[in-house]
């Protein structure tokens, strides 16, 4: 398992840089050598069928004995963020070397750990002779990580058209996103799995002021520069609405309200009433505030290329991750309002909506076949229904399904969170081997044909 992970974690990480075009051919074929060498029996195995996806991207195609079964989707993507060893990293960041039984590298959790998962186990069934019943499809995508809205559109984008012109719908698609929560809710007892079931939009907006540029020593009453700080700090000063408990995110601390202690326990089970009163408390952390609103981040502010010359011009670009409760519209609509200055031009650059919510209950056959996966591998974790505050690959496939799921059983203790995107990314030698023991079971899961009547629909009280 090491050596897959540092053979999948080595070439793509660099990928992402985009080199030129004889370099990324380099590259390509060096993953491409590293899947097919360790993983050699899904490459020579009759039952799949494999095909190159522009370029990068990889399809599988796993065919099931019982074709009236609607097949799956387990989703993954090859690419990483860029990270460099100066950045104070225990060790290179694509090295995949061992330290007290973790190992360390760009990608380990996002996302070559749930690749590495899906593929390994899924050799290991072919190895045993496997033949699933339901049939289901592999996905790797190979631009998840790029910059701004436009990630997965040459991989997974290209891989959903290929499926959509064939006809394909699906029962579910599993992908990335959240995990196992250990030690990160304040006052949760024990480990919380909780499964996506929606992710929030996003939307990149450009604040500009422009004017005629001057000399620093005959300065106006008013520059690009201060007109612009002023409009961004009153975005600052004014967060959006507070939507907490309009959202899926309402299912979530429902699910895990009786692992709380008294009084978040009285509280979360009555959140019909106390609501406004949770919101106001979750909201004072940043990581917990994702939950209430859109959230607001000022990411990029530029102006001026000399000392002594007033800037003719002058931007910045604000990042929205939108709320379940609202449109990107209406979080547009309320950016106007909010700035409230003619003089600042307000441009969308980029943006989506929030993404529907997959359904959750006790007939959601992708749902429950995840709890039960997850239940018999940690019978103490409560599974629960959680929304993405990031994005996916998955959100492409929208309309090839309505249940679209994101989970790996990664474990999050407090501060692991922070190596996400960061420094010292990780993941422990047991949590790989976990990973693939997950999909090997989910996998055999799908093939019963239908889910068991609800408890509920058998026994009316």
């Amino acid at each position: 398992l090491t050596r897959s992970v540092f053979c999948l974690i080595t070439p793509i990480s660099i990928k992402n840089v985009r080199p030129y075009q004889v370099g990324k051919l380099f590259l390509h074929l060096t993953f491409s050598l590293c899947v097919i060498t360790a993983f050699p029996t899904i490459f020579s195995s009759r039952l799949v069928q494999h095909e190159l996806v522009a370029n990068y991207s990889h399809l599988f195609w796993v065919k099931g004995s019982q074709p009236d079964l609607v097949p799956y989707l387990l989703l993954a993507h090859i690419d990483v963020v860029p990270a460099s060893e100066s950045d104070g990293w225990e060790a290179p960041p694509f090295s995949a070397k061992e330290i007290d039984g973790f190992i360390y590298g760009r990608g380990t959790i996002d996302d070559k750990g749930p690749l590495v998962g899906i593929l390994q186990a899924f050799e290991y069934l072919l190895m045993k002779g496997y033949a699933p019943r339901r049939g289901f499809y592999i996905g790797l995508g190979h631009d998840e990580e790029v910059i701004n809205n436009v990630s997965g559109f040459n991989g997974a984008m290209n891989i959903m058209r290929i499926l959509k012109q064939r006809g394909v719908q699906l029962s579910f698609v599993l992908d990335e996103g959240l995990a196992i929560l250990d030690g990160v809710i304040s006052g949760l007892e024990g480990p919380a799995a909780l499964i996506g079931i929606s992710e929030k939009g996003s939307a990149t907006v450009k604040l500009s002021v422009s004017m005629v540029p001057g000399h620093a020593s005959m300065p106006p009453r008013e520059s690009t520069i201060g007109i612009l700080a002023a409009a961004v700090k009153r975005l600052e000063d004014n967060p959006m609405p507070r939507s907490f408990g309009l959202g899926p995110e309402r299912g979530m601390f429902e699910h895990l309200a009786q692992k709380f202690r008294f009084p978040m326990k009285l509280i979360m089970s009555n959140l019909w009433l106390f609501s406004p009163l949770l919101g106001r408390v979750l909201e004072r952390k940043q990581e917990t505030n994702a939950f209430v609103r859109t959230t607001t981040a000022v990411t990029m502010f530029n102006a001026g290329v000399k000392v002594n010359v007033i800037p003719s011009l002058a931007e910045a670009y604000v990042n929205l991750r939108i709320h379940s409760a609202q449109s990107l519209q209406e979080v547009v609509d309320l950016i106007h309002s909010t700035v409230g200055d003619q003089r600042v031009k307000i441009e969308l650059v980029d943006g989506f909506d929030p993404l529907p919510v997959s359904s959750y209950d006790e007939r959601s056959f992708g749902f429950q076949i995840i709890k039960k996966t997850v239940l018999d591998m940690f019978p103490t974790v409560t599974v629960a229904p959680g929304i993405c505050i990031g994005n996916t690959d998955s959100r492409h496939f929208k309309d090839l399904t309505s249940d679209i799921y994101r989970f790996a059983p990664l474990w999050f203790k407090p501060g692991d969170a922070q190596r996400f995107h960061g420094i010292n990314e990780r993941i422990s030698k047991s949590n790989l081997e976990e990973l693939v023991a997950f999909y090997f079971s989910l996998i055999q899961n799908c093939d019963i044909n239908k889910l068991p009547e609800p408890h509920t629909s058998v026994h009316e009280l």
